[in-house]
């Protein structure tokens, strides 16, 4: 059950959505439905925006076919930059000596770090320490080999990056079992607690999990009040939609915030409403409650 239904105290002017889990389904798709749903959204006069752990170009396709042209919160709150001319809204920056010394515990406990850079103008999207060896088709810990086959091409290799990041780095992670990601993150929420934000999420396209890592602060909710701001739109008239860890910020201040059926726990018990899952047009339930608070 959800933990909270305060009602509405104004209007919903924003509507912001998670990608992976509430705007595709479990093959990664955005159905018809789906695309309808959000256009009566939109021809209502309330703006909507995505708010994605995705890479900025990652995103850049889902915001093509939705129609969307709000600035894209990406990497979990770390970037934001235009679709119409791939402009930075913001991004984010770790305090000095925080990322190196993060770095250095990252590979000490025997995992690899993938950092991002704001350099999609450059046609890259983020730095490593190598590529190695192709996966295999089976075996815990495959989900960063599967990652790196499939986004070679996006890839700058520096061998020496765990001493030497570069200046722009604005996120990053690292990637396998579960347990080892939670052991991860508790590793570093105890070494630097209030210099870096965190969280464990099961990779949506890959194997294994995440442990993304950010500056202190960021979130998506604090990118999207950046935005709301911007617009004078209040936190009491934005409504925010997600599924998994990352999304527990937004869907917690929002004025209205709602869970997909085939959310975390987590994200449940912050949620004022829960609909129905991804597979089953979920956000055709959220359009219809936000228009009945219309009428």
């Amino acid at each position: 059950m959800p933990r909270r239904d305060r009602g509405l105290s104004m209007p919903i002017r924003l509507l912001v959505l998670d990608v992976d889990g509430t705007v595709t389904n479990s093959r990664h798709e955005v159905s018809d439905a789906t695309v309808a749903a959000i256009d009566r959204v939109r021809a209502a006069g309330i703006r909507v925006m995505l708010a994605t752990g995705r890479r900025y170009r990652d995103t850049l396709p889902i915001a093509m076919q939705l129609g969307i042209e709000e600035p894209l919160v990406t990497a979990s709150g770390a970037l934001v930059k235009h679709p119409a001319d791939h402009a930075t809204k913001f991004r984010a920056a770790f305090a000095p000596g925080v990322l190196q010394s993060v770095l250095e515990l990252v590979v000490t406990r025997g995992h690899e770090p993938v950092l991002y850079t704001d350099s999609f103008a450059e046609g890259f999207d983020f730095h490593c320490r190598g590529l190695g060896p192709a996966a295999s088709d089976a075996g815990p810990g495959q989900g960063f080999r599967e990652y790196l086959d499939r986004n070679r091409s996006l890839a700058r290799v520096t061998p020496d990056l765990h001493r030497t990041p570069p200046p722009d780095v604005f996120a990053g992670f690292a990637m396998g079992p579960q347990g080892d990601m939670l052991a991860l993150e508790a590793a570093i929420r105890d070494a630097w607690p209030e210099a870096v934000s965190l969280h464990t999420i099961r990779s949506p396209r890959y194997r294994d999990y995440l442990c993304e890592i950010a500056p202190a602060g960021v979130t998506k909710w604090s990118a999207v009040l950046e935005m709301a701001r911007a617009w004078e739109i209040p936190p009491q008239a934005i409504c925010a939609v997600g599924d998994d860890r990352n999304d527990v910020p937004m869907v917690a201040a929002a004025g209205l915030g709602i869970a997909m059926g085939n959310a975390a726990a987590e994200v449940r018990a912050v949620a004022d409403r829960v609909v129905g899952r991804h597979d089953d047009d979920g956000l055709v339930d959220v359009a219809n409650l936000l228009l009945a608070t219309l009428s």
